[in-house]
């Protein structure tokens, strides 16, 4: 069975960069970045960490689907997983930990958009138990899926905040989680693209819903909050204009293409996974802001019914994405509604229009 990539939400060549960095004012940002990129190592390394045996319910209860079952470790610093300290299960009275806290919220947010919109029970849609590990190492400047579990960092106090400050990072992350049991793409190249643009997407509707949000009150940013006020910078990745997140003299410029135009051939990241993102996040953003309302409905669903519904090869690319979103749009409201034309025009604006002809020619 192939391991679980570890996905995290900051993509490795703003640590690479940080890391290089020889101006003596970053100087304990760049050690901690250098640290975080050697923390990263094979899933199959962080899973040779003793863990817990699987928490049940109580004997005697029958599970109500549905039910959010949540709990939040305290690694102390640490590296080794869950961590030292239960810190807060379900039920259980907020603490002084805001760490704690808001992991706590965030992964009951995202619970509540998956169930309450789509009647999705949980990440694996059997109710699994949402576990988050908050305070993982010294000043990790990451926040990840495992495959089991959420894991945050503190960030270094320079550049970056502490990760579970931002409601989509959780939702981005535990997003992962829902692709892991659903269709399993390949994290690399344009599938690994689509992979991380789906984690976007979702993390964005989680804040929408959980703050009320309408398309056109949204931010549509991605770590909005993680960068301290000594970057140039709103959040790590904009959905509305990809490119434009942030412009900084210690990060750099934003590299995310908007359009097929801009696409970044490359074997770092992956093959671009966090990079090429931008395409498809670009082109979700067009179909909410043609719909209007709110776009964890019609939007979401269509995306929600593309990536559950059994048709998408894990190695997808772009072209094989947009043509399956336009088939579950015309699924669900009809090959004449305007959900339909919405989806074909926004994929055609980011480029991809003639691959859409060339494919249903082809099918």
């Amino acid at each position: 069975m192939t391991a679980t990539p570890r996905c995290a939400i900051v993509p490795p060549y703003l640590l690479v960069r940080l890391a290089r960095l020889d101006d003596p004012r970053f100087a304990a940002a760049a050690e901690a970045a250098r640290r975080s990129l050697l923390r990263d190592v094979p899933l199959r390394e962080l899973r040779a960490a003793a863990h817990p045996p699987p928490r049940t319910f109580r004997a005697g209860t029958a599970r109500e689907r549905g039910r959010i079952d949540r709990a939040v470790w305290d690694a102390t610093g640490l590296e080794r997983l869950p961590g030292r300290l239960l810190a807060r299960s379900e039920g259980w009275p907020a603490t002084a930990d805001p760490a704690v806290n808001e992991a706590y919220d965030g992964l009951g947010e995202t619970h509540s958009l998956f169930w309450t919109r789509f009647r999705r029970d949980s990440i694996d849609d059997r109710g699994m138990p949402l576990e988050a590990s908050v305070h993982y190492g010294r000043k990790y400047d990451n926040a990840f899926w495992d495959g089991e579990r959420m894991v945050f960092g503190d960030g270094d106090g320079q550049v970056f905040n502490r990760f579970t400050r931002s409601l989509t990072v959780i939702g981005h992350e535990l997003t992962h989680g829902v692709t892991q049991h659903t269709a399993n793409l390949a994290y690399e190249g344009q599938s690994g693209a689509v992979n991380e643009s789906l984690s976007d997407v979702f993390g964005s509707l989680v804040e929408q819903h959980a703050a009320g949000q309408g398309t056109a009150e949204a931010s549509w940013l991605i770590g909005e909050g993680l960068f301290t006020d000594q970057v140039q910078g709103l959040a790590l990745r904009s959905m509305r204009a990809p490119g434009t997140a942030y412009n900084d003299d210690v990060l750099g410029k934003d590299p995310q293409p908007d359009s097929m135009a801009g696409y970044i051939d490359t074997e770092d990241d992956n093959g671009g996974v966090h990079l090429n993102s931008g395409i498809p996040n670009r082109a979700f953003y067009l179909v909410a802001e043609a719909l209007g309302g709110n776009a964890w409905e019609a939007p979401g669903q269509i995306w929600y019914d593309t990536l559950t519904g059994g048709n998408l090869r894990r190695g997808v690319d772009f072209a094989g994405f947009a043509r399956a979103t336009q088939a579950a749009a015309a699924t669900r409201f009809g090959a004449e509604s305007r959900e339909h034309t919405a989806v074909a025009s926004a994929w055609h604006e980011v480029g991809l229009g003639q691959s859409l002809v060339a494919g249903a020619a082809a099918e």
